[in-house]
């Protein structure tokens, strides 16, 4: 533990220091949202200096330099280790300038060096086509957090911080960040933080007090009332406020290493008596006018601390010789001759300022988190199998079997491995990890809970009701190196699309474009609960369209799973948990269902991805009349169950039985790097038979998946149309015309000569249908011939 810590008071050369690197990052701020030319202003500013579109925002930026140089204070002085997490729209001038300042801009980018012409460069990518953009990007040094849609902040601060023991994690929560749910949900992040196991956060609500055109909630309330909101949440607010530097300075230095006290001593005291109650977290409530240092009106107009700092304070600079004027002004303010050397290259006595080395947070490891992760140790997952004697006899719930591999993959990493679910992993039967560890839980504990609630300090298993949270303790957690599993049911996925999206975006910019940042983990995300199987919960519980959000993104860094029985859900998810640099979406139902490969025929068919089922085939290598093809567990079963019928009751029909597990396989190897080529998938699919695709989800992602193949106008897909009630299984499927009876329809319909001699059959179907409603609807059940189906064994 670090020694103990003494109240802080700034000596007047410390405070000029201070001040004047704060300035120094302010000018940065400054110059890269408006100079083009004379990066040092050692000549007076003319038109032809300026860029020539003015884009970026500064409201936020001064106010968050200002916290930087203030954790860089107690960061040397203490040797912390400690990353930063800006979480205000369009905060990247901030995170930037303090990069470069600190040389970590630098070294990762030589051409923005540390003189006169990289501080060009530099200010000229800012906002620039190709370049810089106005959000902590992957791009930025030290970030893990791009902030370009509001919330976040705090779920991934705290992620990072979970099993990080000796990590602090600041976070900056812009006031317009903290009005949305997300934000206010995260704030009880705290009741999940273990002191003697995990690091700490320290959040700083910064009050600036506007959004980009109205005032802000949290900065229009009392004083009491907000510092009660977050004593309600069971933080301790410290208060700096004010607009005076000098005044505001001394006050930051104060609280900033009060918080680091208060933080270790809470730390030290859980770990040496070994108990871990849960403390009253320290946090900082920064209440500083937006766009402070800027000016102050602009054509009559006020600018510092209104909404009009949230962007480019002063426009039309090219034009307008009065806006040139106070840009100038605004910008020597700053006494960049007192900075800079003549060379462009900050001044040795601000240089030595910031830390050095990894203990700069723009180059702190846990902000390039692939550098620490290590591999999983991950147990043998053909120990979990299902053993069968033929396919499809065997009725056993995928996620269950799942449920002991996670377990004991928790077992064996019970530092760097966490499953999270809102509330679900009881619900969508992964029960078993609560053998491995329980939930965490550092909110009171009652004696009831004793009887089952399975909540502990030290529990490792995360369940909280809002996957807004969860999702971003996860991201967190794998962006600083470590591994995890988020589980929820299906229909409620949708909640984190957005959250998805921006995840998604930050991997692609970092596994294709960035050589720098080392590979994570992948975000591996179980869905469950599913649409097929909504039997009392009904058409509010029903929507498989998550995966047509994650189609959307780039093929290069998404994958989609559909196991069709426990046994390729095991070979998927140990696959999963070793991959990197992926969003791994692996759909799987808790239910029971029949298992139709042994482990062996599992993990050829998942490392295929794509095959012929041979044994539920009969075209023994000739041209099939039909091809029937499934992805999903269900989808499965009733594709087989008409393949069935089909074959006892036509002679001579040669039908092809194709299961999908990896649906971007679909995909042509031109447009994904697991896709098929054209020949693969016409000799999977034929060039001219009709093919009768089972689907799991909505049935145009398909289609978008294979409308360039050469078959696609014989490609006819089944999935869930958005028919749905309390119903059965069965009355569900046929709802949607997935199930049986409509498939061995759809392959009369489209089977030429079949359109004859099946008159009779079809019937049959029909009446099948209808039969098997009216009985759901007077037993509240399936028929017991479906409820109890299984493959014909072979003969």
């Amino acid at each position: 533990m670090p020694q103990q810590l003494e109240a802080a008071a700034l000596t007047a050369g410390e405070l000029q220091k201070i001040d004047a690197y704060w300035r120094a990052c302010n000018y940065l701020c400054a110059g890269m949202i408006y100079l083009h030319d004379n990066p040092l202003l050692k000549e007076p500013l003319r038109p032809e200096h300026f860029k020539n579109r003015l884009l970026g925002h500064w409201g936020s930026d001064p106010g968050q330099t200002f916290t930087w140089v203030h954790l860089n204070r107690v960061i040397r002085k203490y040797n912390l280790d400690m990353i930063y997490i800006s979480g205000p729209g369009h905060g990247a001038p901030a995170v930037i300038s303090n990069c470069y300042l600190e040389g970590t801009y630098s070294e990762i980018y030589p051409e923005k060096s540390q003189d006169e012409a990289g501080l060009l460069k530099l200010f000229r990518a800012f906002s620039f086509p190709g370049q810089l953009g106005s959000h902590c990007t992957p791009e930025v040094p030290g970030s893990i957090h791009e902030g370009g849609e509001l919330g976040y902040s705090i779920s991934h601060a705290f992620g990072a911080a979970f099993d990080n023991p000796d990590l602090i994690v600041s976070v900056v929560v812009g006031d317009g960040e903290a009005e949305t749910g997300p934000l206010a949900t995260s704030w009880h992040s705290n009741k999940f933080l273990n002191p003697i196991r995990d690091g700490a956060v320290l959040p700083i609500l910064h009050l600036n007090g506007y959004k980009i055109a109205n005032p802000t909630v949290l900065a229009r309330i009392t004083p009491e009332e907000l510092e009660d909101l977050f004593k309600g949440y069971g933080w301790t607010p410290h208060v700096v406020e004010g607009d005076d530097p000098e005044l505001m300075h001394q006050q930051m230095a104060a609280t900033v290493e009060d918080c680091i006290r208060r933080i270790r001593a809470i730390q030290q005291e859980a770990r040496q008596t070994g108990k871990p109650e849960r403390p009253r977290w320290p946090m900082i409530i920064l209440r500083s006018p937006k766009g402070w240092t800027g000016p102050k009106l602009v054509d009559g107009h006020r600018v510092e601390g209104s909404w009009r700092a949230h962007q480019v304070p002063v426009l039309d600079v090219k034009s307008n010789p009065e806006h040139l004027r106070i840009v100038e002004q605004w910008m020597r303010s700053y006494r960049p001759q007192e900075l800079f050397d003549q060379q462009g290259a900050l001044v040795p006595e601000l240089k030595a300022l910031p830390p050095a080395g990894d203990r700069r947070m723009s180059a702190n490891p846990h902000a390039n988190g692939g550098k620490l992760r290590k591999p999983l140790n991950l147990p043998d997952f053909c120990d979990y199998a299902i053993s069968i004697d033929s396919p499809g006899t065997k009725e056993v719930s995928p996620t269950e079997t799942l449920g002991k591999f996670l377990r004991d993959v928790m077992r064996r990493n019970m530092n760097t491995f966490r499953v999270l679910s809102p509330d679900e992993n009881a619900s969508n039967r992964l029960q078993d990890i609560y053998e491995a560890s329980w939930k965490t839980w550092m909110a009171a504990i009652k004696p009831e809970d004793a009887d089952g609630t399975d909540i502990a300090p030290d529990g490792r298993v995360m369940e909280m009701l809002s996957e807004h949270t969860l999702e971003g303790w996860l991201e967190g957690y794998i962006l600083t190196g470590r591994h995890g599993l988020f589980n929820t049911y299906e229909a409620f996925v949708h909640i984190i699309d957005s959250m998805y999206n921006q995840h998604a975006k930050w991997l692609e910019k970092s596994k294709l474009e960035l050589d720098w940042r080392a590979p994570i983990s992948s975000l591996n995300l179980l869905i469950t609960s599913l649409v097929w199987r909504q039997d009392h919960n009904g058409f509010t519980h029903q929507d498989p369209g998550f995966l047509d959000v994650v189609s959307n993104k780039s093929a290069a860094i998404t994958r989609i799973y559909l196991p069709p029985d426990a046994n390729c859900l095991l070979s998927v998810a140990d696959h999963c948990l070793r991959s990197e640099d992926y969003v791994n979406v692996i759909v799987a139902d808790k239910q029971s269902h029949l298992v139709y490969l042994d482990m062996e025929a599992a993990i050829i068919h998942c490392t295929k991805g794509i095959g012929i089922w041979d044994w539920a085939s009969n075209d023994d290598g000739a041209e099939p009349d039909v091809v029937m093809a499934c992805a999903g567990d269900i989808l499965t079963q009733e594709a087989l169950a008409a393949v069935a019928i089909l074959r006892q009751n036509v002679a001579d029909l040669k039908v092809r039985f194709v299961n999908v597990v990896d649906l971007y396989r679909l995909q042509p190897d031109t447009e994904h790097p697991h896709g098929l080529s054209d020949r693969d998938f016409d000799s999977l699919f034929t060039k001219d038979k009709p093919v009768i695709f089972n689907f799991h989800g909505y049935p145009w992602l398909i289609h978008k998946f294979t409308y360039r193949r050469t078959n696609h106008v014989n490609i006819h897909v089944r999935g869930y149309k958005e028919k749905g009630n309390i119903n059965t299984p069965l009355e569900l499927l046929i709802r949607n015309q997935v199930d049986r009876f409509n498939l061995a329809i759809d392959v009369i319909d489209r089977v030429p000569k079949l359109e004859g001699p099946c008159a009779h059959l079809k019937e049959w179907l029909k009446g099948q249908i209808i039969e098997s409603i009216n009985y759901a609807d007077s037993e509240g059940q399936d028929k017991p011939e479906i409820r109890n189906w299984t493959w014909p064994p072979a003969k």
